[in-house]
Formats: structure tokens, sequence, C-alpha cells
């Protein structure tokens, strides 16, 4: 049965804390209000999550999956989206996707740099895989750590080797020679940069940022030890091994250049919504059918109407949001989702407010 009552509400997204096996999560501790913030194993915040996150040694743990909250009730979201689908999704979405959401959000806060990885495109993960989605995600640059002087990913092989080169290298963990592969790609907050599957990255340490992705855990870790953690096997290659694992790398040279130039996201022109308020958008259709991204800067009150369904953060200043049913002010960093079928919702930012909004496949 739909959840009636709980209609023309926004779904308040609590913090949503994964382990992983790199290691951060200061600045969450900071947000989250812990009295001596640290960097641990819980560097991530799974936002909107229906995906189970998937850790080799803690498979009795059940995490990922966001418990979110409705007109102060408590529900885990993958059963509320499926119990009024196109409400909650709109009936586009649902004709095309069915009840479930093909996008996962987190916030990735590194203190350390990650593992080098690679995650499978969708074609690959559905003829090899038995999976709908691969992994190609996206990073919106939020924050810098202060004491890093030098912020930075690695995108894409600039010297890639053979792939007999790149096997001997990943099998007696050659990091050195696996390292300059690679060139560090400076960032920025502010910056947008998108990640297809196939090519091999990293984050650099000191990195607080929105991650975009498609709904899996699918990862091919080829570097073992991150932070004195030494990963299993087991999660290493998706339990398929090495030489399966080789044909999700693309190994096409890119150069810093070529790097900057075509998975840095430029922003579209901006398209007023208030005498001094506008939205631009960030990630559309044309860079990938995966998931987009809008950047909405607001000075005025305004009326808002959900373009299906959306996910919203708040990166700068902080608003109060009016719907039908209730009222809310959403302060820096804290998040809602708001379903296709809301009622058009009154917003009014406190001076000003700069919000992402994340939005699943068209």
């Amino acid at each position: 049965m739909p959840f009636l009552a709980h209609r023309q509400h926004p779904i308040i997204l609590p913090p949503n804390r994964v382990w992983r096996s790199y290691l951060g999560g200061r600045t969450l501790d900071t947000l989250a209000g812990v009295a001596k913030p640290s960097d641990g194993h819980f560097p991530e915040d799974w936002i909107a999550s229906t995906t189970r996150a998937v850790n080799v040694g803690r498979e009795s743990v059940v995490e990922g999956r966001s418990v979110v909250e409705v007109a102060g009730q408590a529900h885990d979201l993958a059963t509320l989206l499926e119990s009024d689908p196109e409400y909650f999704l709109g009936a586009t979405h649902v004709a095309r996707h069915g009840a479930r959401l093909p996008l996962l959000v987190k916030f990735l806060d590194s203190s350390i740099r990650l593992h080098f990885q690679v995650h499978p495109t969708a074609a690959f993960a559905r003829q090899f895989l038995n999976s709908p989605s691969g992994k190609t995600e996206a990073y919106q640059v939020l924050a810098v750590r202060p004491e890093v002087a030098a912020p930075c990913v690695y995108l894409g092989f600039q010297r890639p080797p053979s792939r007999t080169e790149l096997r001997r290298m990943i099998a007696e963990q050659d990091i050195a020679a696996l390292e300059s592969c690679f060139d560090p790609i400076p960032v920025a907050p502010g910056d947008t940069l998108l990640v297809p599957g196939g090519m091999p990255h990293a984050l650099g340490p000191g990195l607080f940022l929105v991650e975009l992705q498609e709904p899996t855990d699918l990862v091919v870790r080829f570097e073992f030890e991150r932070g004195g953690f030494v990963l299993p096997e087991a999660a290493r290659f998706m339990q398929r091994g090495l030489d399966f694992c080789l044909d999700v790398f693309d190994l096409t040279p890119r150069s810093r250049e070529d790097v900057l130039r075509t998975q840095r996201c430029a922003p579209k022109a901006p398209v007023p919504i208030g005498p001094r308020s506008w939205l631009e958008e960030r990630i559309g259709a044309d860079r990938t059918p995966c998931f987009g991204a809008d950047r909405l800067m607001l000075h005025d009150r305004i009326e808002w109407q959900p373009r299906g369904l959306e996910l919203w953060i708040v990166t700068a200043g902080a608003l109060r949001l009016r719907t039908g049913a209730s009222e809310r002010r959403i302060g820096r960093y804290e998040k809602v989702l708001l379903p296709a079928g809301l009622d058009p919702v009154m917003l009014e930012p406190e001076s000003s407010a700069e919000i992402l909004v994340c939005r699943p496949p068209a």
C-alpha cells in the first residue's frame, strides 16, 4: 500500500556512514558534531542509497542502504520507493527503469590517496557480471584539507603499459611502476569531473567531494595496500581473478591536457529562475546517460517544481523549503530527496544558497 500519509513531504536523508578499506572521514565527523573528529575506516556517507555495500569480511553487517525520514517516520528507502513508485520516481522513470533507483550519491572524505582502481562499464557489467549497471561516476569537489598543498586526482593512464606489463605490475604489486603510468590531475573546489567505466583512477588525499555513480559496488582494486590495510584477495578482482579483470581496463593513452579537456565538465550557460537566481547544468545527457547534475543558485524566494526525482545537497548557505504539508530549514551539507510527484515547493534562501541537484537517468 502506498504511504499516502507521507505525500507532499520532502524525504530527509540522515547520515549513512559506510566502512571502506581506505582512511578518511574526519570532515564527516565534524559535520555530525563528533567531539573529537578523526580519520578511520568510515570515510563515506551513502546518500539516498538502495545499494548494499560490498565489504569482504563484513558480510554479516548490512550497510549501504539508506534509512530515511518522511513526516517524522523512518523507512528503508528502497521499500519506500517500491510502495508508490510513480509518485516517488515518476511515471516516465517507472516505465523505463521500474521501481529501481539507478543512482547512488555519496560524500567522500579522503585523508590518504585511495587505491588505484577501475570500474566496469555498464555494457561489460551486463555481459559478464549479471548486473544492469556498471560504475561510471563523477566527482563534485567541495573542499580540500588545508594541509594539502597540491590537491589532485588520477584519471586514466597517461603512459599506459601493455596488457602483459600491466598484469606483471599488478601481480607483483610494483607500485612504483603503476604510479609512473599516471600524472596527478590538479583539482579545486567547484570542479566537476566525469570518470567513465574502464578508466583507471584514484582520488588524491584530503578531498571532500560528492560522488555520483551508477548504483553498484563493482570495483577492481589493483593496488592491494593503503593506509596499513591489505585487501583480502576476495576484495581485489570482483572474485573473478586478475586475467578476467584485465578486460575491464581502458588502456587508451590520455595526456593530462586531454583529461582536463574531456573529463572536466564545464557548466552550461545559466538559466534564470528568478531576478537574481539561476540554474546551470553541470552534467547533462550529452556527457553521460547514467545521471545528471545541476547547480542551483538562490538569491530570491522562488517557486520550484521538481523535474522528476531530485536529490538536493546544499553546498553553501541555507534555505527554508516549504511544501503543502511541511516547512524545513536545510543547512549547509544537509540533503533531501524531492519526490517526482511533489507539488511546487517554495524556496527561501537565507541571504543566498547553493544547491547541487543530482538526477537519476532521464
